[in-house]
């Protein structure tokens, strides 16, 4: 007997495609997300940018931030990360690099879901999550 899938098996859905910085480094983004922050961004007006990390306190005892700061916010030793979607001007994500420790090879997403809706995060640091899906642990 013949174990192999037949050909007509649905194959499970290939991963969400993903945005890092220009550089190739930075939070992985998903293409709904970016669509997102693109429109948040345009209604933030010029010169801003999405700052993004962690900070004490949620359910799981760390929880993530996000932003919009002016220029004038970004601090000496922020990390930077250009992203260009595929529709719409570039924008800006910075972090700190304590933040960054926690969050790196985070992926975004946003939904636009009545219940569950908004942006999510993944990440492959956390031991533990929250079921509000912005806390965690490491």
């Amino acid at each position: 007997m013949n174990s192999a899938p037949s050909s007509d098996v649905a194959l499970s859905e290939a991963p969400a495609a993903t945005h890092t910085g220009i550089d190739g480094k930075g939070i992985l983004i998903t293409e709904p997300a970016m669509r997102q922050l693109g429109s948040l961004m345009g209604q933030q007006g010029q010169a801003k940018l999405l700052r993004v990390g962690v900070r004490s306190g949620g359910c799981s005892g760390m929880s993530y931030t996000m932003d919009f700061i002016d220029a004038a916010g970004i601090r000496d030793d922020d990390e930077r990360y250009t992203y260009k979607p595929s529709e719409g001007g570039a924008f800006e994500v910075v972090c700190d690099p304590k933040s960054l420790l926690y969050i790196y090879g985070m992926q975004l997403d946003f939904s636009s879901a009545l219940i569950g809706g908004g942006f999510n995060f993944t990440n492959p640091n956390a031991s533990q999550t929250c079921g509000c899906g912005s806390s965690f642990a490491v």
